[in-house]
């Protein structure tokens, strides 16, 4: 039995055995975090540079698209780089520092989209007041409370989770350090203390959960009522992409943590995890932009600056 204090590393899971599923593994999780790099880098870019864009509605989604590079960011590179150096080990100062971020930025996530959700439901049910609730002062009072909510149960989840003995060994069965596999390897007699946090943690998640739908039945509530077909549509054109990336975020976390365990499986939990760790920070850019004439427009003149302006530069150097 060995006791936490004596740990200096942690064994990841690894996806293959084989090198050239390892190398497959690698490409694979380079594409999609090449993909997030890029899709969220080209909105903050665009949101940054574009007055056009400094809107409460955008704000938010800027933080939205920083804290999606902080979550990718936290765990695919090192998975990646397991596979391509053919090892398992993160260090144990490294598996805590990758617990912490996790939660801060997923924690974080959840906060502001909450709050999204409370500007959709302004812009649609409260719309002569929404620049009087929706000032700026009040956009940054909100998105700051968002990362330091993130912040907070970070610290708690990750005090609490270390602080416990692990006697049953340092091989956790997920690609990144999870507090739920760390668990696994705790004392039994441990583990009241962090169960009991993470009933208040869900509780509060919760919370978040119920004030989301109640605004969206509010919101559709007073779509419905809007007479003109062209009206309805332009309001659920701008609600259904926040409402798009929650059912996805919410619906995988929640399966996440909250599936029976009869029906809990290495295999799948390795899945769902990827679900909701890696593939929302890839497509919520697309999700955004898709419908969004202002932010594609946007993001067309970050692109042919980036590309046109250096290809002048690039040919003014030659001439």
């Amino acid at each position: 039995m060995s006791n936490s204090s004596s740990l200096n590393e942690f064994l990841l899971l690894a996806f293959a055995d084989t090198r050239e599923l390892q190398l497959f593994h690698f490409s694979l999780f380079l594409g999609i975090y090449l993909a997030a790099l890029l899709g969220n880098g080209l909105i903050i870019t665009a949101v940054a540079c574009d007055h056009h864009l400094h809107t409460p509605v955008y704000f938010l989604l800027l933080n939205l698209s920083l804290l999606d590079l902080g979550t990718i960011s936290t765990t695919v590179p090192k998975n990646m780089a397991n596979s391509l150096w053919n090892t398992r080990a993160i260090p144990y100062s490294g598996c805590a520092a990758q617990v912490f971020l996790v939660i801060f930025f997923f924690g974080g996530e959840y906060s502001l989209l909450t709050v999204m959700a409370y500007d959709r439901f302004v812009a649609v049910c409260r719309p002569l007041h929404y620049g009087t609730i929706m000032s700026s002062r009040a956009c940054v009072k909100m998105a700051a409370a968002a990362w330091g909510s993130g912040f907070l149960t970070a610290v708690l989840d990750t005090a609490n989770t270390f602080s416990l003995p692990l006697c049953q060994g340092n091989a956790v069965a997920q690609f990144f350090c999870e507090i739920p596999q760390i668990l696994k390897l705790s004392c039994s007699e441990s583990y009241l203390r962090e169960a009991g946090l993470t009933v208040v943690i869900s509780c509060l998640m919760f919370g978040c959960f119920i004030f989301i739908v109640l605004s969206y039945v509010q919101i559709f509530t007073a779509v419905l009522r809007i007479p003109s077909e062209q009206g309805r549509h332009k309001a659920f054109s701008m609600c259904l992409p926040h409402l798009a990336v929650v059912s996805l975020f919410v619906s995988t976390t929640f399966f996440a943590y909250l599936k029976p365990p009869s029906i809990s499986s290495s295999a799948l939990d390795v899945v769902v995890t990827v679900l909701y760790s890696v593939v929302p920070p890839a497509v919520n850019p697309l999700i955004y932009s898709m419908r969004n004439k202002e932010l594609k427009d946007a993001l067309r003149k970050v692109i042919s600056w980036t590309f046109f302006s250096g290809g002048k530069i690039t040919f003014a150097l030659h001439k």
